[in-house]
């Protein structure tokens, strides 16, 4: 996945004459969450999936997805008619909730079309964030300063609508990564703790690899079912997995999530986020307390695994 939004079909065409072109773009937005939310709306995976292509007409498919320090992301944009582009990535720095650097090198049937050295410094507004964005831009086929002005602008449109229906819960579970991807992804034990405080799960089957599904009914305290189906799209070991929530089997999408896991001086930082499908499905879920009860999950994890 790309780390920035990258340019419309109309910026990869040469534009002018064919010799290199340099500048320094900047772009800057306000959003209405966290600085902690707009992070991870920034720089998770399945977040940025959501936000990356710069309209409906373009598809993004994203073929390599490494966030990390020295990881890269590789992603193609598909128009109707036209060439894929390729964008690969690759992040150089990432100071959680206040800056981030990657390179980016846009190519199209072989050949590179641009190169840029982008920045993002993140900053705490209260309730807001503010987000600037500084692209130092080689254009080597043609003038592409104005198709990167086009895209950053609509990608960040976009983040900034992302972020507003983004929920994220984090906690640190007294136990070693290991023992919590292993209570996480083993289908004999997530049944056992997922879900809130009098919750239970009835597993009609599951399959927790790449491409496999969890279908299952959360029943409530009282007696209430809740249909639930999880379908995997992305598991990488001991660091993150991203999956689609549906309402009940084979259901309208509910929200696009991912769990990341990371070491904390020996314990595991879980950091479970959520992008809702509409801003009202985002709205709906925090009025019915789905972060509380979100935590409360996260609650059961940490005594499931410090029990053993």
């Amino acid at each position: 996945m790309t780390l920035t939004q990258k340019p419309s079909s109309t910026a990869v065409a040469p534009i002018g004459d064919s010799g290199g072109r340099f500048a320094t773009l900047t772009f800057e937005r306000n959003v209405a969450v966290p600085v902690s939310v707009l992070w991870q709306a920034w720089t998770a995976p399945a977040a940025r999936a959501v936000w990356a292509a710069p309209t409906p007409a373009v598809k993004v498919e994203f073929v390599e997805a490494d966030t990390s320090i020295g990881g890269r992301e590789v992603s193609l944009c598909k128009v109707e008619g036209q060439s894929d582009i390729r964008c690969e990535c690759g992040w150089l720095e990432l100071q959680p909730a206040l800056r981030s650097v990657n390179y980016e090198v846009i190519s199209s049937d072989g050949a590179t079309q641009s190169a840029a050295l982008i920045t993002a410094d993140l900053a705490d507004m209260g309730e807001q964030s503010r987000l600037v964005v500084t692209v130092q831009l080689s254009s080597l086929a043609g003038d592409m300063e104005g198709g990167y002005r086009q895209g950053f602008g609509a990608g960040l449109d976009n983040l900034a609508n992302v972020a507003e229906r983004t929920m994220v819960l984090q906690k640190v579970i007294q136990a070693p990564r290991a023992a919590v991807w292993n209570a996480w992804m083993n289908p004999q034990t997530l049944p056992l703790w997922w879900g809130p405080e009098g919750f239970s799960c009835r597993t009609k089957r599951i399959d927790l690899r790449q491409g496999g599904e969890w279908v299952f009914d959360m029943i409530g305290p009282d007696g209430t079912v809740f249909p639930n189906h999880h379908r995997y799209g992305e598991v990488r070991p001991q660091e993150r997995i991203g999956y689609t929530l549906l309402w009940g089997e084979n259901g309208p999408k509910h929200a696009d999530a991912w769990a990341s896991f990371e070491d904390q001086d020996g314990f595991t930082k879980v950091t479970l986020g959520m992008v809702f499908s509409t801003a009202a499905e985002f709205q709906d879920a925090k009025g019915f307390g789905a972060v509380e009860l979100g935590l409360q999950t996260l609650g059961k994890l940490d005594r499931f695994v410090t029990a053993k």
